[in-house]
């Protein structure tokens, strides 16, 4: 007998079909032919599917069930276990692969797999936050002042050789970037980063990394209140590593106090302009 047009796979109607099949499986839940009751996912409802889908996966990263590197099933498969069309999985996927945590590679050994948001990208969310909120910079110096301060001891006990020698060629760079006039707050917020590392708590660095947004935001504002804020930073940057290398956290803990003062004083000052 003949195959009708709407049974051959790659019509429209069957495609169609397809989709009604898939929602009539999301809203009743009904297990497929075949399931053996090990699926890693459930089947969603339509109205709101693809934000399911990101949650469901979400969850299980918390849970430690899916893991940097993992791969997800393929496309057919997650269809199949959400109980969705191609379409809404691949909504899901794109939402995954914009917030980091998942990466989509092509080829025959592509396929989505799990990864984890940089710390670049969570500051830079963090940074719209603060844009788009009635946070201001002069806030997030004051939480400079707390945090940065807090963490000087442990930077002038935990740094190694290498981290002091690595410091004292970053300032020198700088401070060529000064003479030359293409010194950036890009540039100061890429030290305040580097110092933390020196604490080696692992910890710390993601805090200071995902802060980076909202730290260059103040920075800049700083700068548009004082011209010469750039060249000014470098040398308590190169006054503080020294400090550093001395073991001197009393003398590091006076730079930075003043260092972050002048910040904090520079913003004040620039906001109330702006008012």
């Amino acid at each position: 007998m003949a195959t009708r047009a709407a049974d051959r796979p790659g019509t429209a109607l069957s495609a169609q079909r397809d989709e009604v099949g898939a929602r009539n499986s999301a809203v009743t839940g009904a297990q497929q032919p075949g399931d053996n009751g090990d699926k890693l996912f459930t089947a969603v409802n339509l109205s709101r599917a693809s934000q399911v889908i990101v949650e469901q996966i979400r969850g299980l990263m918390r849970a430690g069930k899916l893991r940097p590197g993992d791969r997800l099933p393929s496309e057919r498969d997650l269809c199949q276990q959400f109980g969705v069309s191609r379409v809404t999985v691949r909504e899901a996927l794109r939402i995954l692969e914009t917030g980091g945590l998942v990466a989509i590679r092509v080829g025959a050994r592509g396929g989505a797999f799990v990864t984890s948001p940089t710390s670049r990208q969570v500051g830079t969310g963090l940074a719209d936050l603060v844009s788009l909120s009635t946070i201001t910079a002069a806030e997030v110096t004051e939480a400079r002042l707390v945090f940065e301060m807090g963490i000087v001891p442990l930077i002038v006990n935990g740094a190694t050789d290498e981290d002091i020698a690595e410091l004292r060629d970053l300032t020198k760079r700088h401070a060529q970037l000064v003479k030359a006039g293409t010194y950036t707050m890009e540039n100061s917020a890429d030290f305040h980063i580097r110092i933390a590392s020196c604490t080696h708590n692992a910890a710390i660095e993601m805090l200071v990394h995902t802060f980076h947004g909202p730290l260059l935001m103040s920075l800049l504002e700083a700068e548009a209140a004082g011209p010469l804020f750039g060249r000014k930073g470098v040398a308590e940057h190169a006054e503080f590593v020294e400090a550093i290398a001395a073991r001197d956290v009393e003398a590091a803990e006076t730079i930075m106090r003043t260092h972050i003062g002048r910040t904090a004083a520079r913003v004040r000052s620039h906001e109330k302009r702006s008012r």
